[in-house]
């Protein structure tokens, strides 16, 4: 009923929410051995990979549907040296951090910006079948280097408005420009902003709807 799928191994358990996925399919890329696709039945198999692979396919999850926990007393996820939010082509906004989104915990999210998630704030994959078209390369703006570029950050969605958010961040292009740094920003979640990712007052006029 949760969506959330929990499979022990021997050394590593894997939790998959499907709630989360956004199906990027890089968990199937990567090791079909482990999650095995397009099979009737068990799927995720913890034990097909070492510990330590099973937590860096977790780790290249970029919505946090795939966590684990070490049963051999191998370390946990921590958060990053530097919190990021990358700017995925046409798609959502990824981040990885020490986040706390509207009071949950969590170290990757894929957050919705086209505005047609039935998730909101996280993704579900609306923004293919909306046609919503956003540059994953943004234009670069002048930051100068943030004094931390870790710790806690918060993630606010604002009422019918954007994502407010609280803590250093870089924001990342799809190709790995760094493309701003700051400590509070608005990023738009109705898809219309003419200055994405970042909000520009255009939920207004658009009569964007969210709690």
């Amino acid at each position: 009923m949760s969506g959330i799928e929990i499979v022990d191994g021997r050394k590593i358990r894997i939790r998959f929410d499907a709630k989360k996925c956004i199906h990027s399919r890089g968990c199937v890329l990567s090791r079909p051995d482990v999650f095995v696709p397009n099979v009737q039945g068990e799927w995720i198999h913890p034990d097909a990979a070492t510990p330590e692979a099973v937590a860096e396919l977790a780790h290249q999850c970029p919505s946090g549907a795939i966590t684990y926990e070490r049963l051999d007393g191998g370390p946990a996820e921590t958060a990053p040296k530097v919190n990021l939010v990358r700017l995925r082509e046409n798609g959502p906004l990824a981040f990885h951090g020490e986040l706390r989104i509207a009071g949950e915990a969590a170290f990757r999210a894929t957050l919705c910006r086209c505005g047609a998630s039935k998730r909101k704030p996280y993704c579900d994959g609306s923004h293919a079948a909306a046609g919503f078209v956003a540059s994953g390369e943004a234009p670069l703006k002048g930051s100068g280097l943030l004094a931390r570029r870790d710790g806690p950050l918060a993630i606010r969605p604002a009422a019918n408005g954007p994502l407010l958010v609280s803590g250093a961040v870089e924001v990342v292009t799809g190709t790995g420009k760094t493309v701003n740094r700051s400590t509070e920003a608005a990023f738009c979640r109705c898809g219309q902003s003419g200055n994405k990712p970042y909000c520009d007052g255009s939920h207004v006029k658009a009569g964007f709807r969210a709690a």
